[in-house]
């Protein structure tokens, strides 16, 4: 399984970024699909993640901010990011969590830097 992630960039507070993240090589039939970051010395945080049937769920502190929408029959996951504040400063990371049975497996994509500037 691969992760091509895109999209992350430096804004001033207020403004907005999109991420896109694209899954090959996969052929789960449920997944999950998301993003989280992770800054220095810290563990990944969840950011938001969306199911394959469209269930979605989001970190308190994005909700009404950000929004993840995916394409299910591309494996591809949107994060449309507004009202940046530079607390959203991190690498951002795509996740795929694909399950045999109730067994999920983990997979990464490589970091996207979104820097927020006040």
């Amino acid at each position: 399984v691969q992760l091509q992630a895109s999209g992350g960039g430096l804004v001033q507070a207020g403004g907005s970024l999109r991420l896109s993240c694209a899954a090959s090589g996969t052929t789960f039939s449920r997944y999950e699909m998301g993003w989280y970051r992770q800054d220095p010395g810290k563990r990944h945080e969840l950011v938001a993640t969306i199911v394959n049937d469209g269930t979605t769920n989001y970190a308190d502190s994005v909700k009404d901010r950000f929004t993840i929408s995916g394409d299910i029959a591309e494996r591809t996951v949107y994060l449309q990011m507004n009202g940046l504040k530079p607390e959203d400063t991190s690498v951002y990371y795509c996740n795929l969590k694909g399950y045999l049975g109730d067994i999920p497996a983990n997979f990464w994509g490589q970091g996207t830097q979104v820097t927020v500037s006040s």
